[in-house]
């Protein structure tokens, strides 16, 4: 799922969500943008670390700029897969936004503990969910700078 733009290299994003519904409105929302992007979607956190790790299917994946990670996942969850990540040399470099429903101040002070770049609750309303991700968009590919792959 692409955005495509003349001249410019699409930034990688993985997406690690089980929710239906919530892919279909980040990738509407991320192909809508005026940002050159690439959207990854895993739907578990044992496929998140096999599309990180690069086995099996996801062997031949380029590696992601960013990682937008859902707390509540099936097989191991966002907490496991942001420590695993965080704990990774290869990997930990690469920005993870927890993106969830959670609004528990014990899970956001474990995100920032596992070193989540960001939390994000999403909003129940459909209209401020789409622009925390315009926002979201703007912000980490406009503004911030991302190292190099």
């Amino acid at each position: 799922m692409m955005l495509h733009q003349a001249n410019c290299k699409p930034v990688d994003i993985l997406l690690v969500e089980d929710n239906p519904v919530d892919v279909l409105i980040m990738n509407e929302v991320f192909n809508d943008s005026m940002i050159c992007n690439t959207l990854h979607v895993v739907e578990d956190g044992e496929e998140a670390m096999d599309f990180l790790n690069r086995r099996g299917e996801y062997a031949n994946m380029s590696m992601p700029d960013l990682v937008l990670l859902d707390l509540n996942l099936p097989k191991m969850s966002g907490r496991e897969v942001l420590a695993e990540i965080k704990r990774d040399p290869v990997i930990r470099y690469i920005p993870v936004i927890v993106v969830t429903t959670s609004d528990d101040q014990g899970d956001i002070r474990a995100s920032y503990e596992l070193q989540a770049n960001c939390f994000i609750t999403k909003p129940l309303d459909m209209e401020q969910f789409t622009q925390a991700l315009r926002s979201l968009g703007e912000f980490w590919f406009t503004v911030v700078k991302l190292p190099r792959k």
